[in-house]
């Protein structure tokens, strides 16, 4: 058994503020002996590690303290709810009442009102809020200097004790005057203007989680099992695989599972994206967290807890939200040097103000706006802000983002290359013609029901379900042999028999020609041709099978959307081109790549990539995983197998083809987004930084400039959760 490479820890990371942070937590997590990756989000507040196992977790955990911050270890608890009102108000609405009487006689000056308070109330007004409410930059800018290293709120501490400390000096230095000019009112209201951004802020970055939190939510706390004749309610942790589960009408299924008993409709929105309930009965797949609708139903629980498919989601949404964009990583190396930049300018600013005009009074306020307007906030909240929404909603609308790498990629996609069973064709095939060559009907179906008997192809099923449609009676084979894009071979009764492509005969030696006019028209009709042949002795062939898999509804508007998109179509299959052909016309793709082997579509996939750029694959299948893996990013059905899933960068979670263009849409729109943000961030620092430098921004206009930026970049992406597929 192979040994995993590495664990994977998520660690909750507090008392971050600014992309500092993120570069001063990852630094000191990667020091760690064993971490072979260490990723830090600023938005979710959230550090991704890859630990090398037998490694200590807690040494992660100490190298979090000695830089400066606090985690703790992940412990298994109960799923998170919504949270509640925010409580952190208080300090942002106290900070401004005792700010604003030292503003507004600075507001009223300019119209000739005289409204100064005398100097010691200005110093009763300003120190709460400087070293009370402003007690937190000074704590985390500390910590900062005994890293040795500088964050958004060491700017601030120093930039509002800059102005304190002045006010202080002239206030002793003319302690006669009752009507001082002071700067009590810039520092206060810096620090009063930074708590409500960073209040702001904290509504709307937890506005940007709330597509997890509504899947968490949809989880219910207990479940009604019948056991033994009788029906008890249990916690859900204590629900297992084989449990029957009773749902009533409008309650939440708690497993997923299989229908025993009863009829309804289930609404399914929130998980897959669908918008109209979706009839099950005996038999049917449910999903846990979807609702019940009119009708009592038992179900048999298949999936619990971690195995679930809304819990597999969660995984992967929250997944995507932590990890960053390969564009963050160049803004993470920007801010990295940020801060030290900063205070050098404000020295800068200090000593030019002071030594060329002589104003040093003035020179330590430019100094402070410099310091002050300079926050790498926003730099840090751009990209994952973005992601985070963008991921959100994709999800709410069944398009289910690996990572952030595969949401960036998507934007550039440049050519898309279909599988054609199961993604633009149901994946249901059936039987629809037989021709056998002694015109015994029955016995080719029997023989041919008898090879496929041990395959799982959907070739296989559709020759076994007319089998058994037909009753015949299907002989035992034995010494199956799957041959992998070709066909599967047997013995039957003594005899060697083989069922497969065109190919696979030729490749075998069997003549087909008896029944070539049969295929011309098959293929015509756009079936897939199968031959039955017997091996033993001289091969020759006994039947043609034409299969027939009918198109997907949705299959010829998610083309036409993808055209629009300026996206190139490409449709891969190990059919014959003839029947290639047929389908491709009734869906309008141009270009068809036909008899390819499930082995080959990976280079298929270089090949597109050479000739048009970013290529992307649709599939389903266990064959279509190692072509999902070569492509740039793969869409896998959210039908399909677990295979292809896992091998894909985007799992679409119903298994309608217009989520392909959704999904390209929403990684458009997201990137458009993250473009902004940071063009936003850069804005205000490159055009903030000289204005106040050269004496143009006061502290107080500073410091607001430099709250609105970080929420404007999180409102911003916060546009993203009005997309819908289609706009």
């Amino acid at each position: 058994m192979n040994m995993p490479t590495s664990i994977q820890i998520r660690l909750p990371i507090e008392g971050m503020t600014c992309s500092s942070c993120v570069a001063r937590v990852e630094k000191a997590l990667a020091k760690v002996p064993g971490v072979s990756r260490a990723e830090v989000n600023l938005a979710t507040e959230m550090a991704d590690v890859a630990l090398a196992p037998g490694a200590d977790p807690e040494t992660l955990v100490a190298a979090v303290r000695k830089a400066g911050y606090e985690t703790h270890l992940p412990v298994a608890k109960e799923p998170e709810r919504p949270a509640g009102p925010d409580q952190s108000w208080w300090p942002v609405a106290i900070s401004a009442l005792l700010t604003v009487p030292l503003v507004v006689p600075m507001v009223v000056e300019p119209f000739g009102l005289h409204w100064g308070l005398p100097g010691w109330v200005q110093l009763l007004l300003a120190t709460p809020v400087q070293f009370v409410f402003g007690a937190r930059f000074y704590r985390a800018g500390w910590k900062a200097l005994l890293a040795r290293t500088g964050n958004m709120d060491l700017l601030v501490a120093l930039g509002t004790s800059a102005a304190y400390g002045l006010s202080i000096y002239m206030l002793v230095e003319h302690w006669e005057h009752d009507m001082l000019h002071l700067y009590f009112e810039a520092g206060a209201a810096v620090i009063t203007l930074v708590l409500l951004g960073k209040w702001l802020e904290g509504r709307a970055k937890r506005q940007t989680t709330e597509a997890i939190r509504a899947l968490q939510a949809l989880r219910p706390d207990r479940a009604r099992v019948r056991r033994d004749g009788t029906e008890v309610e249990l916690p859900l942790e204590a629900l297992a695989v084989g449990d029957l589960v009773v749902v009533r009408p409008a309650e939440r299924i708690a497993a997923d599972g299989e229908v025993l008993e009863g009829d309804t409709h289930v609404d399914e929105s929130l998980i897959t994206g669908e918008s109209l309930p979706v009839a099950k009965g005996p038999g049917g797949r449910v999903t846990g967290g979807s609702v019940n609708g009119e009708g009592l139903i038992v179900v048999r629980a298949t999936a619990v807890g971690t195995q679930s498919v809304l819990a597999r989601i969660i995984e992967l949404v929250e997944s995507a939200q932590a990890k960053k964009a390969p564009i963050q990583r160049l803004v993470d190396k920007v801010s990295a040097v940020f801060v030290p930049v900063v205070l050098v300018l404000a020295l800068l600013t200090l000593l030019g103000w002071g030594l060329f005009t002589g104003q040093w009074e003035q020179a330590v306020l430019n100094a402070v706006a410099v310091l002050v307007i300079a926050c790498p906030c926003a730099l840090g909240l751009a990209t994952p802000a973005a992601v985070m929404a963008g991921t959100g909603v994709a999800a709410k609308h069944g398009v289910l983002i690996k990572d952030a790498e595969a949401l960036e990629i998507a934007h550039g996609v440049r050519v898309i290359a279909f599988d054609k069973t199961g993604t633009l064709t149901v994946g249901k095939p059936t039987l629809v013609a037989l021709e056998a060559v002694d015109g015994d009907r029955a016995a080719a179906l029997a023989l041919a029901a008898a090879v496929q008997s041990g395959s799982e192809h959907p070739l296989a099923k559709a020759v076994l379900a007319a089998a058994a449609r037909e009753a015949v009676a299907v002989p035992a084979a034995e010494g199956l042999k799957v041959s992998a894009g070709r066909g599967i071979e047997a013995r039957v009764g003594g005899r060697r028999l083989a069922i497969g492509s065109s190919r696979w005969m030729r490749e075998l030696g069997v003549d087909t020609a008896a029944l070539e006019s049969q295929r011309e028209h098959t293929e015509r009709q756009g079936q897939t041709v199968s031959w039955l042949a017997e091996l033993s002795g001289s091969p020759r062939v006994l039947a043609l099978l034409g299969i027939g898999d009918e198109l997907k509804p949705e299959a010829t508007e998610a083309i036409a959307e993808l055209a629009r998109q300026g996206i190139e179509i490409v449709m891969l299959t190990g059919d014959s081109r003839a029947v290639a052909e047929s389908i491709a016309a009734r869906v309008g793709i141009r270009q068809v790549r036909a008899e390819i082997l499930p082995g080959d579509k990976a280079s298929v996939m270089q090949e597109l990539r050479q000739a048009h750029g970013v290529v992307a694959m649709v599939g389903d299948g266990i064959n279509d995983a190692p072509a999902l893996a070569a492509a740039d990013i793969g869409f896998a059905m959210g039908s399909g197998t677990d295979a292809a899933m896992h091998a894909a960068g985007v799992t679409l979670m119903r298994g309608d083809p217009r989520l392909v263009a959704a999904a390209i849409g929403i990684s458009r729109r997201t990137y458009a987004k993250i473009r902004q943000n940071l063009f936003w961030a850069f804005f205000y620092n490159v055009v903030g930084i000289p204005l106040a430098a050269l004496g143009f921004l006061s502290p107080v206009i500073a410091g607001a400039a430099m709250a609105f930026s970080s929420v404007s970049v999180v409102t911003n992406a916060l546009l993203l959760r009005r997309w819908k597929p289609g706009n």
